[in-house]
């Protein structure tokens, strides 16, 4: 006759259905969870490397390229002369 089994809600291992606290995390009723073993199956990035990652992925971009500029000078320009050539 096989054991019922259940999942942990704190590390999802498989846990035999009647215990009264995780093997594996230290999850039960009473404590909560282990805080040493929470996070351990995530893969975070260090504290020391998130500023770097930060400022690669979300660089902050103090000038518009040229192309933009221009984009938007001849837009304005062509909506001024469409809205003058309207009004004559």
């Amino acid at each position: 006759m096989s054991k019922k089994t259940a999942v942990c809600v704190y590390c999802g291992e498989q846990i035999d259905a009647t215990a009264k606290a995780c093997p594996h995390c230290g999850s039960d009723e009473n404590t909560g969870w282990s805080e040493n073993t929470y996070l351990d199956g995530i893969d975070l990035v260090d504290e020391d490397q998130y500023e770097e990652i930060r400022e690669r992925e979300f660089c902050k971009r103090t000038s518009f390229p040229a192309w933009q500029i221009i984009t938007g000078v001849v837009l304005l320009a062509i909506i001024v002369i469409m809205i003058l050539s309207f009004a004559w």
